[in-house]
């Protein structure tokens, strides 16, 4: 059924580059676009590194699509906090209504944090432009240490950082070693390694008991489980996000650690979603995905808005099924990880170029005898050749005789 009007629940990269497609593809309807905060949307990847050093300032992450005239109708400083299917309506935080035809969920994820952390001073998480310059901040101060709460992909970062700014660094992490759930114990003790290697005090297998204040309300310590304590001036908290799903309790939608969706992203006829809050079925990996990468977030945004287009009769190409090979980069220290494909803990891991010891290797893992990922450290030539073995479903004998030929 043709329609006149989108709106845009979330204006971050995901939701934008919906409205970059839908405007590409012809459509010069009413777009209206709901998003919390006041400022450009911008990119996030640069928070935790060059905009957390001081190098770049915050006009460098200005998302592209926030500059383009793409004629949308912003209704900036606003919470969506409830979905109505039956008037077809999205209620705000002020409480007004806003009617819909065609709806594109892209509301994105909220960090974890620890009990009692925001009611002191100098504990910080890391999601927003604000987040940012508020820690970098704190930094800028020259704190006697900095406690990293969480070695994954963001708190590594923000360690690797805080070193590059000659700060001391404590990395505290439950797990026996960092990134052990997504890619496994040996190459998390190999990224264990690349921090211990650049003078970072890390401690593994240890859980946060509590924080210690100072009179003042300003955190001075990290109590840890097994009843040791860390002295902390700066403490940022990394342990995940979750998606911004809340608001859509009791609407109708089928939610589970996100939007469930069809294999072309739509939720209910006339709704998709895109970014951080979908979930939708992989032919490739045999069950549903819910994935954070930044990749994910334009693919699914372009993906989405292409599903609108066809369900309207606004374009009558046929749609493909959204069934990407996930890819995902981490900047550390002077190392880029790389990692294409879905990998698990379970998975076989077989080192076919470089050396894990000099911190520049590239790794293949397979599982049911199929190629489902490629790691790479320092490596990014030999990991985008190899790529191609996720995508191709490729046999992991095959892959391995593939990357020595590249060896």
């Amino acid at each position: 059924m043709p329609f006149g009007a989108v709106t845009i629940v979330g204006g971050s990269l995901a939701g934008l580059t919906a409205a970059q497609t839908l405007r590409g593809e012809g459509f010069d309807g009413t777009i209206t676009v709901v998003e919390p905060e006041l400022g450009d949307p911008y990119d996030r990847p640069p928070l935790s590194k060059e905009v957390l050093a001081g190098t770049w300032g915050p006009e460098r992450v200005v998302l592209g699509a926030a500059k383009a005239d793409l004629d949308l109708t912003w209704e900036r400083g606003h919470h969506a906090v409830r979905l109505d299917l039956q008037d077809r309506s999205v209620q705000l935080g002020d409480g007004r209504r806003l009617p819909f035809e065609t709806l594109v969920l892209a509301t994105g994820a909220t960090p974890r944090t620890l009990p009692g952390a925001a009611a002191l001073g100098g504990v910080h998480v890391l999601r927003t432009l604000d987040d940012c310059l508020a820690l970098r901040a704190d930094l800028d101060a020259e704190p006697d240490r900095v406690v990293v709460v969480g070695a994954g992909f963001i708190g590594a970062e923000v360690a690797a950082t805080c070193r590059g700014r000659g700060l001391p660094v404590t990395v505290l992490e439950a797990a026996p070693v960092p990134l052990e759930r997504v890619l496994g114990a040996a190459m998390g003790a190999v990224c264990a390694d690349l921090h211990r290697s650049h003078d970072v005090d890390l401690r593994l297998g240890v859980g946060v008991d509590h924080l210690v204040a100072d009179d003042g309300g300003r955190v001075r310590a990290v109590a840890l489980a097994d009843g040791s304590v860390v002295e902390a001036s700066v403490v940022v908290v990394g342990i995940g996000v979750a998606p911004r799903i809340d608001w859509l309790a009791g609407s109708g939608l089928t939610i589970d650690d996100g939007v469930v969706c069809d294999e072309h992203l739509r939720a209910a006829p006339g709704i998709v979603a895109v970014g951080d809050i979908v979930r939708w079925p992989s032919r490739r990996f045999g069950r549903s995905l819910r994935l954070e990468h930044w990749e994910h977030a334009v693919q699914s945004g372009e993906a989405a808005a292409r599903t609108l287009l066809a369900e309207g009769g606004l374009i009558d190409r046929p749609l493909e099924a959204y069934d990407p090979v996930p890819w995902f980069w981490s900047d550390q220290y002077d190392r880029k990880i790389q990692l294409a494909g879905l990998s698990g803990p379970d998975d076989r891991v077989e080192v076919v170029i470089g050396d894990t010891a000099e911190h520049r290797f590239v790794a293949l893992y397979g599982r049911d005898d199929r190629v489902v990922a490629v790691l790479g450290m320092n490596r990014p030539r030999h990991v985008m050749q190899l790529r191609a073995l996720v995508a191709e479903g490729a046999s992991f004998d095959e892959g391995l005789a593939r990357a020595r030929e590249l060896a």
